[in-house]
């Protein structure tokens, strides 16, 4: 059977959320979303951001989440449900960090991280992956890190590096469990690419030099330059992924 790039990549009549939408990878990711024909929930605090930006996007609205409220995750799930049907595609982005030394971090800083980049995973992959459950098919993809896959140690984040990593290794389990159920579980492990976290890195002529020395490309990634790897997991392209993380980061972990 002959498929068109369109029947591969193309998203007519799916509907999607992405988490943390208000800026950055989230934002992003969105709009490639919306470009690829799915009705977007854009979902993130940030009220002001996420509705603006739903107005540019066809079909696209919003919801007000945090993601570490259990009660929001369920209501930006029921919400994509009542409003459209139907959820397709959850894109679990929502995410924060702040750089210190393992010695000085404080411990509630530490599960505060855990909470907001590893915990909401789970949960919001739960509750959107029972309604995917019901219909039999869905994809999931998770915004890990290659800090989930090397350490950082020059710029010291130990509660980012292991909240990342569970990501990673929860995404295999999910997908594991999940398969028979028709619901696909991906993620995507972005390098430096610029976004509201690694702002100080891209305004400054040091970090950026320092991202071009210790990357094989010698540069810090576009976020148009994730936008392939998100249409396949998202897509009937990549029917047959489930369990992996893509890498996209210029070559930062073979080295």
């Amino acid at each position: 059977m002959t498929l068109s790039v369109q029947d591969l990549f193309g998203l007519e009549g799916k509907v999607a959320i992405v988490t943390g939408a208000s800026s950055g990878i989230g934002a992003h990711f969105a709009q490639v979303l919306a470009l690829a024909g799915a009705s977007v929930v854009l979902a993130a605090r940030r009220r002001d951001r996420i509705s603006d930006l739903a107005a540019r996007l066809p079909g696209a609205s919003w919801v007000v989440c945090d993601v570490t409220s259990d009660t929001d995750i369920a209501a930006m799930t029921d919400y994509a449900v009542e409003r459209y049907g139907s959820i397709d595609i959850l894109v679990n982005n929502a995410g924060i960090a702040g750089p210190q030394p393992a010695l000085d971090e404080d411990p509630a800083h530490f599960r505060k991280v855990i909470e907001t980049n590893l915990n909401s995973v789970f949960v919001a992959s739960q509750a959107v992956g029972r309604h995917m459950a019901s219909k039999g098919s869905g994809a999931i993809v998770n915004v890990a890190s290659v800090l989930g896959v090397v350490a950082s140690g020059v710029i010291p984040q130990a509660s980012y590096a292991a909240s990342k990593a569970g990501v990673v290794n929860l995404t295999r389990e999910l997908a594991a469990q999940w398969a028979k159920l028709g619901i696909r579980v991906n993620g995507i492990a972005p390098g430096w690419f610029p976004s509201e976290m690694t702002s100080a890195m891209f305004d400054e002529g040091k970090g950026l030099a320092w991202i071009g020395r210790n990357t094989p490309l010698g540069r810090g990634g576009r976020l148009d330059e994730l936008s392939g790897a998100l249409l396949l997991l998202a897509s009937d392209a990549g029917s047959y992924i489930t369990g992996q993380t893509l890498i996209v980061d210029g070559g930062w972990t073979i080295t």
